[in-house]
């Protein structure tokens, strides 16, 4: 059995070559990276976000680096949807056959999500094998509080988003909500084919010289290898609590973090703020599991998956 066919998994009826996947906001529509890093190698990647409208997104500087990661504030900026199905879309059936392509999708009420993955359905090209839904969102009608922390608005937007595809629905849950596994329920109860978890952490880092927040909007998401230990408790958590397949994301930078991950039981591992820091981290991470595998007399990746053994005294 090659090291190829030792990282083979299927998730939400998908296959993958392997578990690696470009977290979403990190690898654009994928033709930025195109010419720097081998996505064909990847298991898939996450596109940036699209919402319905283009927005300009957030106030320079958008990024602060700390020692336990970075911290981010882009504001979802994107093109809008019209113009990622018109330059996007095709580009992606065009150059990446054999990468799974997943779309993060954003919205500011229940109906918009729909709207995107109804816009992207009737685009006369359509890559997409499946949808993301990133609800970290505000909701605008309900005084800003995020859709994943509100049950009923977290099932509308899933169930809406159903009506309008086939293909498989991933939701990405923050790790600031109350619970983590409560909010997983309520979204695969509506529909949804898998869980990514997590998403960024809110944090504030301070320019000491100028007494004013690093990032122009002032707070961010903390990304990096911080959000390690915080990632793989969610999806230990998730994992037990839904029957779904997660998408395990946050600090993961070398095959050791994406075992504990997969260990937890996550069967896809995202990249993100490592691969930022260098592109070809994720393929060497890809390798690096291979020979691990090897070593360890591992015949699928799949058979590690939620064998992590918990304390009992």
């Amino acid at each position: 059995m090659t090291a190829a066919t030792v990282l083979q998994t299927t998730v939400a009826a998908l296959d993958f070559q392997n578990p690696i996947v470009l977290a979403a906001g990190t690898a654009g529509y994928g033709r930025e990276l195109a010419r720097v890093v081998a996505l064909e190698q990847l298991g898939g990647l996450v596109t940036k976000a699209v919402s319905r409208e283009p927005r300009h997104g957030a106030p320079a500087p958008r990024v602060a680096e700390f020692s336990g990661g970075m911290l981010n504030a882009v504001g979802l900026a994107n093109p809008g949807l019209d113009a990622v199905c018109r330059d996007h879309l095709p580009w992606l059936a065009a150059n990446l056959p054999r990468t799974r392509k997943l779309m993060n999708v954003v919205g500011f009420t229940t109906s918009e999500f729909a709207e995107v993955v109804r816009g992207v359905e009737a685009a006369a090209a359509n890559p997409i094998h499946a949808y993301e839904l990133n609800v970290s969102c505000p909701n605008v009608k309900a005084g800003g509080l995020e859709f994943g922390a509100d049950a009923d608005a977290l099932a509308a937007v899933v169930r809406g988003v159903r009506a309008e595809t086939r293909r498989s629905v991933f939701v990405k849950l923050s790790p600031a909500l109350p619970n983590v596994a409560d909010a997983a329920r309520a979204a695969v109860d509506a529909g949804a084919d898998a869980i990514t978890v997590v998403n960024t952490m809110p944090g504030l880092l301070i320019d000491v010289e100028r007494r004013a927040p690093a990032l122009g909007f002032g707070t961010g998401g903390m990304s990096g290898p911080a959000l390690l230990p915080i990632g793989i408790l969610a999806t230990w958590r998730v994992t037990r609590a839904v029957s779904v397949p997660v998408m395990g994301i946050g600090g993961v930078a070398s095959a050791e973090d994406a075992l504990q991950y997969i260990l937890a039981g996550a069967s896809l591992v995202g990249m993100g703020t490592a691969a930022l820091r260098d592109p070809e981290a994720p393929l060497r991470v890809v390798r690096e599991l291979g020979r691990w595998c090897e070593r360890h007399g591992v015949r699928r990746i799949d058979e590690l998956r939620g064998t992590l053994a918990w304390p009992t005294a």
